[in-house]
């Protein structure tokens, strides 16, 4: 529990893509602050994130932010503990920019600093609650972990605090990169994971029969072949002169994704002996994904609020209390490249 471990504020810092984010964060949980300035606008032109136009951002905006995430929580650099950076894995401008940014902050305020995986970070967004708020349950082990976000899908097994076993993984595109690709493919707009729920919601998840990848005997995922489905499916229809029922196939292709993510996890949480089950990642944000898992009454779900599920720095200030106060910090080295537990 949180309360046998010493008291701490942590300055973290997040820049492993396209959001510019720092955040304060007291005992891995209570969050005091929390900054986050987003280039979606910028890269939406490009259909993506443009990696150059990403870390010259960053460099803008990365010292007003930390000046903004010290004035929300009415703190100074000196009542800050250690602070905390995102080290990989990511966008090598990007992460550059905040991981010399944080070592500044370190070297000038004579400071500890600690280098966080970016997934680890996301996994942790589950501890985390606002200051003021009444403090919610913290996760239980041995517990199911789905991290499922644009660039990774796959489900640990968690034993205690940092102590994980991947049991399967994507073996193609993940969950997100398949929400982008079929946006895409249906003329939705940047970024596709919000666009495909919208268009969901007025959709018939019934009307395609997309194929679900079981890939049985694993706790794998495949998302290429429903991907490709839909292309067959798109163009067919442009073939015969139909407009595209952008709806229906939204909420088709969602309705795969969720089937395959929900089914294997369960599976998981029975065959482990999970007492509860946590969802984090960029995607954990999908109300029909949330729905699904909520509604299921076998196992407790801790889901993040929405502003922590896509890329912030307050879950990279939780998981680097963690490994500060259990002893596990990772050397930070603009040389060394992340460490993962699960790699």
């Amino acid at each position: 529990m949180t309360a046998s471990f010493p008291s701490a504020r942590i300055l973290a810092l997040e820049t492993s893509c396209d959001e510019t984010a720092a955040a304060i964060i007291e005992n891995g949980r209570i969050l005091h602050s929390s900054i986050v300035a987003s280039q979606m606008e910028i890269h939406a032109r490009y259909g993506g994130v443009f990696p150059e136009v990403a870390s010259r951002q960053h460099v803008l905006s990365v010292m007003p932010v930390v000046e903004q995430a010290l004035a929300q929580a009415h703190l100074t650099l000196n009542d800050i503990d250690a602070i905390a950076v995102t080290q990989g894995p990511g966008l090598a401008g990007s992460l550059v920019v905040g991981i010399n940014t944080a070592k500044g902050l370190a070297l000038g305020a004579n400071k500890p600093l600690i280098g966080v995986n970016h997934l680890e970070g996301h996994l942790y967004s589950a501890w985390v609650y606002n200051a003021g708020e009444a403090a919610p349950p913290e996760p239980q082990f041995p517990l199911i972990a789905l991290l499922v976000s644009g660039g990774h899908t796959e489900i640990n097994l968690m034993t205690d605090h940092l102590t994980y076993q991947r049991l399967g993984s994507t073996q193609d595109d993940a969950a997100g990169e398949a929400f982008d690709k079929v946006a895409r493919l249906l003329e939705l707009p940047y970024p596709g994971g919000p666009a495909i729920q919208r268009a969901a919601e007025e959709g018939d998840s019934t009307r395609f029969n997309f194929p679900r990848s079981w890939m049985d005997g694993t706790y794998n995922f495949s998302f290429s072949g429903l991907k490709t489905s839909v292309l067959y499916e798109t163009q067919e229809l442009k073939k015969k002169g139909k407009n595209l029922p952008i709806p229906d196939l939204a909420a088709s292709f969602q309705q795969a994704v969720i089937d395959v993510l929900f089914k294997k996890t369960i599976q998981a949480a029975r065959a482990y002996g999970a007492k509860e089950i946590l969802i984090a990642g960029g995607v954990s944000a999908n109300r029909a994904l949330r729905q699904t898992f909520k509604a299921q009454t076998e196992f407790p779900v801790h889901i993040p609020a929405f502003s922590l599920c896509t890329d912030n720095a307050a879950m990279i200030g939780s998981a680097a209390y963690f490994r500060w106060v259990k002893g596990q910090v990772s050397e930070l080295s603009l040389d060394a490249r992340p460490t993962w537990p699960l790699a």
